[in-house]
């Protein structure tokens, strides 16, 4: 008897191995196309000198937002208020159309890649954009041996 290659032999056993991998890739929680993304928006860089982190912050007010850093952990939060419909040039009221910019709280924290010194962190904010600094601590930085000769 002459059998066929696999992938004509059992054309349902393989469109059914399909189906299960597209529903496990659609029902994994935050992956794939399901994910939203994280707010605030950061990018994060580092030289031997420290780390500097910029985090897009549109519509939020200085005085709103909080930086701590605890051991190597940054920790960013605030709250954004939301906006006043009847505030927009020409409309006494209404009702959104579309609303894709969140209101609320926020808080993002992750793990710094060294020890740095937290009295001298500095933070500015301009245009929305949310610039810190964070100096690498003097005790882990890397240090420069001499070798000395017989």
């Amino acid at each position: 008897m002459l059998r066929r290659p696999f992938g004509t032999a059992y054309p349902w056993r393989e469109m059914e191995r399909l189906r299960r991998e597209m529903d496990r890739v659609f029902s994994t929680a935050g992956s794939g196309l399901n994910a939203a993304p994280r707010y605030p928006a950061m990018n994060v860089w580092t030289n031997e000198n420290g780390v500097v982190v910029t985090a897009e912050l549109p519509g939020v007010k200085p005085e709103a937002i909080e930086i701590s850093v605890v051991s190597d952990t940054l920790t960013v939060s605030g709250n954004r208020e939301p906006e006043d419909l009847k505030a927009c040039e020409g409309h006494s009221e209404g009702q959104y159309h579309r609303r894709e910019r969140s209101c609320g709280s926020f808080s993002r924290a992750f793990q710094l890649p060294f020890q740095v010194e937290p009295n001298q962190v500095e933070a500015t904010f301009d245009n929305g954009i949310l610039r810190i600094n964070l100096p690498r601590a003097e005790a882990d930085k890397p240090k420069k041996i001499a070798v000395k000769a017989g």
